[in-house]
């Protein structure tokens, strides 16, 4: 049975992998689709019955289903949830592979750590689930099935400056360069002026935000990697995504900020096949870190038309 489950975990590690490297080997970044072509406004996957995002890795296998299935929703179900919520999955429809990752103490392990007068060891696992788009399905209510109004530029910017000022950072504005200092702990960026649109000042500024959540007295990410190497290209990846899924919980397009560092990420995932998993979740939890700034004017279209 260990074998198996061992076996199952390897190949999914592998199988997403893969596909990554396969789409930055076409030129393309997973975190930052074409949504102008979507069918649907860019947000953050969730499931429809709990209401709750998915994060990490799953948020780019489920972006990127629902532009190579041209759906219109960013609400997902397992088959079960669709049946519950009074509808069923169309008969020859494929489901989306999605994983879980915990870890858990085995049975005994406590009462040995005790005995021995150490932690317990915990043993991570990766589970497989199934879930299919909302547009897969047919009579479910309306409140999951329609697709909700998105918010407008002119109302988010002035949120995610308020975010940008309720989280404290030490934010220069200044100089024609955007970067975020690990040793002395501070944002730069250009003033709004020197971005061709205000939309992409922001957009940068959240990058580098990324960045920020990674001082060890915040989320504690290793950042003292010099350009070119590993560790740089690890952190890079890691900002680009967090600044993805914060742009699109904001329902604003994200776009690549590096698209030059795609050689050195292509290296990191070649030689690594959990990278691109750690990676996004990091990237997930620096993007919650930056949200829990934001007071919530403009909520989740998709969250809130389901409500």
């Amino acid at each position: 049975m260990k074998d198996r489950t061992d076996t199952n975990r390897a190949s999914l590690y592998a199988e997403v992998t893969s596909r990554v490297i396969a789409e930055l080997e076409a030129g393309r970044l997973p975190w930052v689709q074409p949504w102008d072509g979507a069918a649907c406004g860019c947000s953050m996957p969730h499931n429809a019955g709990t209401g709750r995002r998915y994060s990490g890795i799953n948020v780019l296998i489920l972006w990127a289903a629902v532009i190579d299935g041209g759906y219109q929703s960013q609400r997902w179900l397992t088959y079960r949830q669709a049946q519950a919520a009074g509808g069923n999955v169309r008969k020859g429809e494929r489901g989306t592979t999605v994983c879980y990752a915990d870890r858990f103490i085995p049975k005994g392990e406590q009462a040995r750590a005790q005995d021995e007068d150490r932690d317990a060891r915990q043993i991570a696992f990766l589970k497989r689930f199934t879930v299919f788009n909302v547009d897969q399905c047919e009579g479910l209510p309306e409140a999951l099935a329609g697709v909700p109004d998105m918010s407008v530029e002119t109302d988010i910017l002035p949120q995610v400056q308020a975010l940008i000022d309720a989280s404290g950072a030490d934010f220069r504005i200044g100089g024609v360069e955007a970067y975020y200092s690990p040793g002395r702990d501070y944002v730069a960026v250009p003033p709004q002026g020197a971005f061709g649109e205000p939309i992409n000042w922001y957009r940068t500024a959240l990058h580098e935000l990324g960045h920020w959540t990674g001082h060890k007295s915040r989320l504690d990410r290793e950042q003292r990697g010099s350009f070119g190497s590993g560790d740089y290209a690890r952190e890079e990846l890691v900002a680009e995504m967090a600044s993805a899924f914060a742009c699109a919980s904001l329902s604003i397009r994200p776009t690549v900020r590096h698209a030059d560092y795609i050689g050195s990420w292509l290296a990191v995932l070649r030689g690594d096949e959990k990278a691109i998993f750690r990676a996004a979740s990091a990237a997930s939890k620096a993007a919650d870190y930056l949200l829990a700034f934001h007071d919530g004017s403009i909520a989740d279209p998709w969250l809130e038309s389901a409500a």
